[in-house]
């Protein structure tokens, strides 16, 4: 029985418009996605069967596979629901999202500090990559990560709130190759609320990292 499964998108094909075209989301998520899904639940059945006959000469491969599958599963079912037709913008207390822009103040000295540095962050990523916004919770503050393929260069522990897909697969029959152009126009889609319930949510569990002695 596969463990993990492919989440429905919550909006149709064409609601990201005009920032992202129908066919760039039905690709990326109804073939991209289902990929990772595969290959995250095809390694535990190797992983599986490498345990069942004591064969561990691939163990090195197949934990770099699970890695792989499974960081680019849960960065795609956050990146998901980090964008709505209806987003855009910048937090604000009156929108009910008060904290998480409070939140970004303090740790960054401005919203536009902040996107400065996820755009950057996000449109030089060498190769496939993704830029990241994650709450850190040992310092308990917000931190932007440059995340390498799915799972490359993060600090441990911390909790990606919104993310920004920086592979070719998510702009290029649309943008081509200017990534930049692409990165800048997502702040048009970010949906804030979103962002914030995970941000609360981050904060909520944050202390479990390291327990006291």
């Amino acid at each position: 029985m596969a463990v993990y499964t492919l989440p429905e998108l919550p909006y149709d094909y064409a609601a990201l418009e005009p920032v992202i075209n129908p066919q760039i989301i039905e690709l990326h998520h109804d073939k991209h996605h289902a990929a990772y899904v595969k290959g995250a639940n095809d390694t535990l059945e190797q992983l599986a069967e490498a345990r069942d006959k004591e064969s561990w000469g691939s163990i090195n491969g197949l934990e770099k596979s699970l890695a792989f599958h499974l960081s680019g599963h849960i960065l795609h079912s956050i990146y998901w629901h980090n964008m709505t037709g209806d987003g855009g913008g910048e937090p604000l207390a009156a929108d009910g999202v008060g904290e998480l822009a409070d939140a970004i103040t303090e740790s960054f000295g401005s919203f536009a500090g902040f996107k400065a540095q996820l755009t950057k962050a996000a449109a030089t990523t060498q190769g496939s990559g993704w830029g990241v916004l994650a709450y850190e919770p040992l310092s308990g503050r917000l931190i932007v990560e440059q995340v390498y393929d799915h799972q490359g260069n993060v600090g441990r522990g911390s909790t990606p709130v919104l993310v920004f897909d920086a592979w070719e697969h998510a702009f290029y029959l649309q943008y081509k190759n200017q990534k930049v152009d692409f990165i800048e126009a997502m702040w048009a889609v970010v949906n804030w609320q979103d962002v914030a319930r995970r941000y609360a949510a981050a904060k909520q569990r944050g202390d479990s990292l390291l327990l006291a002695p």
